[in-house]
């Protein structure tokens, strides 16, 4: 990618009282994810949530890749959008599956197959995310897409979900109401076209609108305050 940049790795409490394999999520905008003081928005609180998550048996190493800033978008984005830029998303996920991934499985308890390998964000961030789950289904089993930017590329996401090749898995993916009309029907358009590509194979989608949220970067501790459209 041409720069240089820190991961965060998180572990659970008991990594470090065994010898067991962990699934591993690995998460954009590693910053917000962890530390208010490196936040854009305050952190998302996830050692909290995964700390609930781990008293009820779900564990699991989560990797935050940090985004660079003023190449957030052009990372981020798959797709050339004419207004706003974008386009090397392909160049950041062979990063993060090429450079990324296999660094973090040598050196942690991973397991390393794709049912056990998940990928996340939120708004760029759940664009490419969710593009990285249909485009890479040999490496990624499971997604969450947080508000994300369906819009982007004039909604050229969902021509890429229709044509996935169909394999198993799961994806997460919520829109505030408050976002507008707009991206919500473009989640609702989407909806569809995964159920389809993950029913074939015993995925699973199920559709759930609540009238309350907003979006990702209007909201940092967001994670319960949105529409889920799964």
């Amino acid at each position: 990618m041409g720069n240089r940049r820190n991961l965060f790795v998180y572990t659970p409490a008991s990594y470090a009282r065994g010898d067991a394999r962990y699934p591993v999520i690995y998460m954009q905008d590693g910053q917000n994810l962890f530390d208010a003081a490196t936040s854009f928005a305050g952190d998302w609180g996830l050692k909290t949530a995964l700390a609930w998550a781990s008293r009820r048996g779900l564990e699991a190493i989560v990797v935050g890749i940090p985004n660079m800033g003023a190449a957030r978008i052009d990372e981020y984005a798959p797709f050339r959008d004419p207004k706003v830029g974008g386009g090397a998303g392909e160049r950041y996920l062979d990063y993060l599956i090429n450079t990324v991934k296999p660094l973090v499985d040598q050196r942690f308890r991973t397991v390393p197959d794709r049912a056990h390998t998940g990928i996340g964000g939120s708004s760029l961030g759940g664009l490419i995310s969710l593009y990285a789950y249909f485009r890479y289904p040999s490496v990624f089993g499971f997604a969450a897409a947080l508000s994300p930017s369906l819009w982007f590329a004039n909604a050229a996401i969902l021509d890429v979900v229709e044509q996935a090749p169909r394999a198993a898995g799961r994806v997460y993916l919520d829109v505030g109401l408050q976002e507008g009309d707009t991206h919500v029907m473009e989640a609702v358009d989407l909806d569809p076209a995964a159920v389809q590509v993950l029913a074939e194979d015993a995925g699973t989608m199920h559709p759930a609108i609540r009238p309350f949220g907003e979006a990702a970067q209007r909201c940092g501790k967001h994670k319960h305050t949105r529409s889920a459209v799964t």
